[in-house]
């Protein structure tokens, strides 16, 4: 059916209203009641917010070449649950996409399964390997209109080939999304650099490989007034360079992810695999900050840097283990618990840092658009009183490697429209 009427929806949280889509587009907004149903399919949304689809800066769905951890079909089931109507997938798979064939091989998996829209992240060195510039006109040129660059996973270490990365996307307002890692201080690191890490006897990752490679690419994007974006920020001297170069004019965005906002470094202790990620958990001063950077807008986006893992890499001891957690089909709930329930910020916020400013970034034209009559039909209804225990194996992911497992979080999605067709019903996936 490609008609609906939502009934009693608080568009951003505001008060509720009637939301008639018809055909791929907002058709009309009314008071509760004064839309007729028509041949539409009435939607009991009382009570629920809507926001616009949420949209993922930073998301690996592992196809080609990993699919026993994840594929597009798996991933992109993960992302509607999740409320999301377009994710952003990094280059990090075998082979890797520093071609305009592979781009093209993940779009069109995109297209095919159909859940979200897949925007594939070009590599920005040939096979990840920092030596030299990937083919970045031709994936602009591409089926896939490429527009972001990412080698996440390793940092462009290089200061000249980053110059020359960020020169030359500027021919097609492309973006450099850069995993700031400073390898030569961050060898055999194991979590955060600090007193636990001291205890526990595990290699520390500084705060400073972080920040110098956010400082130096500040002032190289300043050189070339180019277009950076920063990828999972995780500390509270990070906030502050990215404060200053925002207040100096430099083009810089930067995300953080769910799980840097919510857990710690002592959740190290106990020495499971499902906590080590890159960056690292940090602090609770480092956790404080980002959150308030959030609120003040110098955190521009959530990424949830999704990074599904088969279970023989993450079910073994710690320092055989694989970096990263899942994410995308927890974060909304992540959000709404440490940023809307604290009172930090709104619903319409996170419309803003979920959907409308990663769109904007990713140049994604129909996405993150206003809930306005004319707009495109990508829709999230969100239940806010719902609480939830996480259980990985529920999810839709081929990862089970949460580290929300077993936390009671608040809110539920419960409808999903993409593009006007009703991806998620109730909670549960639809494939109409």
């Amino acid at each position: 059916m490609s008609e609906f009427l939502l009934k009693g929806v608080r568009p951003l949280g505001a008060d509720p209203a009637d939301l008639r889509l018809t055909d791929g587009v907002i058709a009309a907004i009314g008071a509760p009641g004064s839309l007729t149903a028509g041949d539409a399919e009435v939607v009991d949304a009382d009570g629920l917010i809507a926001l616009p689809g949420l949209v993922d800066t930073h998301t690996h769905l592992r196809e080609p070449g990993r699919e026993d951890a994840e594929t597009v079909e798996t991933g992109t089931r993960a992302a509607a649950r999740g409320g999301y109507t377009a994710v952003h997938a990094m280059a990090n798979s075998l082979p890797v996409a520093d071609t305009a064939g592979v781009v093209e091989q993940v779009f069109r998996l995109g297209q095919e399964s159909g859940w979200v829209e897949v925007r594939p992240v070009g590599a920005v060195t040939v096979g990840l390997e920092g030596k030299q510039l990937a083919e970045l006109g031709a994936m602009a040129d591409s089926s896939a209109a490429v527009r972001m660059f990412s080698d996440d996973g390793i940092c462009v270490s290089d200061p000249a080939l980053m110059r020359r990365a960020l020169e030359y996307v500027k021919a097609f307002d492309g973006v450099i999304a850069q995993h700031a890692q400073e390898p030569r201080l961050t060898e055999g690191a194991q979590m955060n650099e600090g007193s636990v890490s001291a205890e526990l006897g595990l290699p520390g990752w500084p705060s400073v490989a972080e920040e110098a490679i956010i400082a130096r690419d500040i002032l190289l994007t300043k050189h070339v007034n180019s277009r950076l974006h920063v990828c999972h920020v995780s500390t509270a001297g990070s906030v502050d360079l990215i404060r200053r170069a925002k207040e100096d004019g430099v083009d810089v965005t930067a995300e953080v992810t769910p799980h840097h906002l919510l857990l710690t470094e002592e959740l190290v202790r106990g020495y499971d695999p499902v906590y080590k990620v890159n960056p690292p958990l940090r602090t609770e001063s480092d956790v404080v900050a980002l959150r308030q950077a959030v609120a003040d807008g110098v955190i521009d986006v959530i990424g949830t840097d999704h990074a599904p893992h088969p279970s023989e890499s993450k079910e073994c001891e710690w320092a055989a283990a694989a970096m990263g957690m899942t994410g995308l089909e927890t974060a909304l709930s992540v959000v709404q618990k440490t940023l809307v329930d604290t009172g930090l910020i709104g619903w319409a916020d996170v419309a803003r840092i979920m959907s409308a400013t990663p769109a904007t970034i990713g140049r994604v034209a129909d996405q993150g658009r206003p809930l306005q009559v004319g707009e495109p039909a990508n829709v999230t209804l969100v239940d806010p009183d719902a609480r939830t225990v996480v259980d990985p194996s529920t999810h839709a992911t081929k990862g089970r490697n949460s580290p929300f497992r077993g936390l009671e979080l608040p809110g539920s999605v419960r409808h999903v429209f993409f593009r006007g067709r009703r991806t998620v019903a109730n909670g549960e996936l639809v494939h109409a």
